[in-house]
């Protein structure tokens, strides 16, 4: 049997690839892209040298499938859901945090997750 080796793009999927390479899924409630409250999953693994390795991808906090496609809504969406989960990789020893860009309604620069993270 050939080897797999699960991959994806950096948007939806980004994910599940890592849990299918070993990943423990984690799942936090944060703000999404227009302040509606959204479950964001994101995934940790620690290697064998100690280093705790993150992987987010910004469409489970910050999704286009999130929010309805309105011009209000492309000028309003933010990512401050995004930084959330940024926030909850560190609490949980993260040295490295991967993520995962594709797929996301974030119009606002990363000004939101700079602002979750304090």
């Amino acid at each position: 049997m050939a080897n797999q080796f699960p991959i994806a793009d950096g948007g939806e999927g980004t994910l599940e690839a890592a849990v299918a390479a070993g990943y423990e899924e984690r799942l936090n409630a944060v703000v999404g892209p227009v302040l509606a409250p959204v479950g964001a999953a994101w995934a940790i693994r620690k290697s064998g040298d100690g280093a705790v390795t993150a992987v987010i991808e910004t469409a489970q906090a910050s999704g286009l499938a999130d929010m309805e496609p309105t011009p209000d809504n492309a000028l309003r969406a933010h990512s401050y859901g995004c930084g959330q989960l940024i926030a909850a990789a560190l609490d949980a020893g993260a040295t490295e945090i991967v993520l995962g860009l594709g797929g996301s309604a974030m119009t606002d620069g990363g000004s939101g997750a700079l602002r979750a993270l304090g």
